[in-house]
């Protein structure tokens, strides 16, 4: 019989010890160690004693066809996974509770099954009248999906074993599922992992996609090992925020489509509604004649998505003034405020510096620092910048504005919602191409822009000469608003 080894395992990032300690030193989180038998992940009664068998090798020049794709019948979840559900494939799906992960999985295999396919929704969480009631509530009730309410992954794979092969399984969710051949409790990092791998084995066996169903973390990290996201094929990731009705699916990994691909839907209370055009909805409610707004012509994915950038700078009372960000990193923040201080002598150090993306969406791509800054200029100076014109380009340490990919697509978006200029880096000029029909202002340095946009808040005001073109403004350097 062999000895049982103990050991404590962090929840959150699957670091081993050999004692229980409060923090965890692999993530840094606090009271995450729980105990755990590691003596061996299968029992001695159940492993092979037999020698292991050859297998033919093949070499590179040999022809395979095109993995066949699945499309589930809705065009952003399609456009996030690269055309459809890949035969084999596992995809990894995570978002905060009550996001709608599960009314969008129910939407997908209920399509699925009215185009003829077998799907099956295995619940680890809620019973079957529970998921009837979703459905009858969404209006599917009537769409041939077998159902099941089951967290045993061995009864699970014995039971999807009949019959013909499911062409889409969904777990929900993988926390909640156990395997006899790890002797710890449902949710631990060994449970997870084991029970991932066999529900991974199961769908490359047999050709079957699978989707896993994952909570996350109080950071937005999926929880459970790290492992299990090298081990799918795809994550994606549902975010939003529960007071707004937008939610965007975004691909945070994709062996077989393009990462930083996004969908966008919007809640109803018919379930999730697709939506075509993201801009357009984003720029729905825009504010027009506000200083400190700028649109932002944004890429994500291979989508052009433009969205509205609302800065306020306020004067503070406090020792240390506030930068609060909200959609976009922080870091990028702190930067574009120090190029401006550096180099175009615009003092914001005693000032409260608040940055929102409006509508929900978080923005990676640097593209947006010239948005960025032309936002928190403009509500410095109280200066209303042009409605129609659309802002991108990155912004070096030393105030260039560096060109950024995909020009012309975010021209031609900004072009098809009606907008007139588009402010670009003076580099990025010669790839615009003619044929989108927008005026366009190239900038070179963000110096040249902070003064264009102090000349509009001089002309706002009662007094004060239009400063001369790459010229800091004084008031700039003597710290007024």
């Amino acid at each position: 019989m062999a000895k049982s080894t103990l050991s404590f395992v962090c929840q959150n990032c699957g670091a081993a010890y050999n004692r229980w300690q409060g923090k965890c030193e692999s993530c840094g989180e606090w009271n995450t160690l729980a105990e755990e038998d590691t003596s061996g992940s299968v029992p001695v009664s159940i492993r092979s004693k037999r020698k292991g068998r050859t297998f033919a090798l093949e070499s590179l020049a040999g022809k395979s066809p095109d993995a066949p794709r699945l499309s589930s019948g809705m065009t952003e979840l399609d456009r996030v996974t690269g055309g459809g559900f890949v035969r084999g494939s596992v995809l990894l799906v995570g978002g905060d509770p009550g996001i709608g992960k599960s009314t969008l999985l129910t939407q997908a295999t209920s399509l699925l099954a009215r185009a003829g396919h077998r799907v099956v929704y295995i619940s680890g969480e809620e019973a079957v009248a529970q998921v009837r009631l979703r459905a009858e509530r969404l209006g599917l009730s009537d769409a041939p999906v077998q159902l099941a309410a089951e967290t045993s992954v061995e009864d699970i794979v014995s039971t999807l074993s009949e019959g013909a092969v499911p062409r889409l399984i969904v777990i929900d969710s993988i926390q909640t599922m156990w395997t006899d051949t790890v002797e710890s409790a449902p949710g631990t990092v060994t449970q997870v992992r084991a029970s991932a791998q066999a529900l991974i084995r199961f769908a490359k066996k047999t050709g079957a996609a699978i989707i896993l169903v994952g909570h996350v973390t109080k950071d937005g990290q999926i929880a459970g090992p790290r492992v299990v996201e090298h081990m799918v094929d795809a994550v994606m990731s549902f975010e939003g925020e529960g007071s707004q009705q937008f939610r965007i699916l975004r691909a945070v990994k994709n062996r077989f489509g393009p990462t930083d691909e996004i969908g966008v839907f919007e809640m109803t209370g018919l379930g999730l509604r697709e939506v075509t055009n993201p801009s357009e909805l984003f720029l729905s409610e825009r504010d027009l004649g506000t200083p400190g707004t700028a649109v932002f012509a944004g890429i994500e994915g291979t989508r052009p998505v433009l969205v509205e950038l609302q800065a306020l700078v306020a004067p503070t009372s406090l020792g240390t003034p506030r930068r609060a960000v909200v959609g976009w990193d922080p870091s990028r923040l702190s930067m574009v405020l120090a190029v401006l201080e550096a180099h175009c002598g615009v003092k914001l150090s005693g000032h409260d510096v608040y940055l929102n993306v409006a509508g929900g969406l978080r923005i990676h791509e640097p593209a947006a620092d010239l948005a960025a800054a032309a936002a928190l200029v403009s509500s410095l100076v109280n200066a209303q910048l042009p409605t129609d014109a659309v802002y991108f380009g990155e912004i070096s340490l030393s105030g260039v504005v560096r060109p950024v990919a995909q020009t012309p697509a975010r021209l031609k978006e900004a072009a098809k919602l009606g907008f007139q200029r588009a402010v670009l880096p003076e580099s990025a000029r010669g790839d615009a191409g003619g044929d989108a029909g927008l005026s366009l202002n190239a900038v070179n340095s963000l110096t040249t822009l902070v003064a264009e946009i102090a000349a509009r808040g001089s002309r706002r005001g009662e007094s004060g000469a239009q400063p001369e073109k790459n010229a800091t403004p004084a008031r700039f350097r003597r710290g007024e608003g």
